[in-house]
């Protein structure tokens, strides 16, 4: 069945399956927190968050993928586009075309203690590092995921 799912191509398989597990888990840390040493890479919004749900989904998604793959490629294909859309307009929107001081203010307290590899602006909204990592581990799943359709 795998051989059928990446033409054959168990090296594109392989890759694949490690990208989900890979985003599946570092997204597990918007439920709970990580730290690295003593700093906070990202802090965990609970079971009773609107990134549980989004979990959820992308668990399902990965459900559909892996035992009805004929349609399950299309239900994760929408549901990890919709969910890169979402995390673009939440951030990178505000990093290319700026927002407002308040938006500015509201989202650099809420990521105030969380691990940077770009400093926080006084003019634009800048992602922390696991949001970076997160939404490359999104684009590189939809890739994988449209490379196997």
């Amino acid at each position: 069945m795998y051989a059928r799912i990446c033409g054959g191509n168990v090296k594109v398989f392989i890759i694949t399956c490690i990208l989900q597990f890979v985003l599946w888990i570092w997204f597990l840390g918007c439920t709970t927190t990580y730290r690295i040493r003593n700093q906070i890479l990202v802090g965990g919004m609970g079971v009773k968050s609107a990134e549980f749900v989004m979990l959820c989904l992308f668990s399902f998604g990965l459900v559909c993928y892996h035992c009805f793959h004929s349609v399950g490629k299309w239900i994760l294909s929408v549901i990890l586009l919709l969910w890169f859309i979402v995390q673009f307009f939440c951030h990178w929107y505000y990093t290319i075309f700026g927002a407002s001081q308040e938006k500015l203010k509201g989202y650099n307290e809420c990521f105030q203690d969380t691990i940077r590899i770009i400093p926080i602006s006084d003019k634009r909204l800048i992602p922390d590092l696991y949001h970076i990592v997160l939404h490359i581990l999104i684009l590189l799943n939809i890739v994988c995921c449209i490379r196997t359709m």
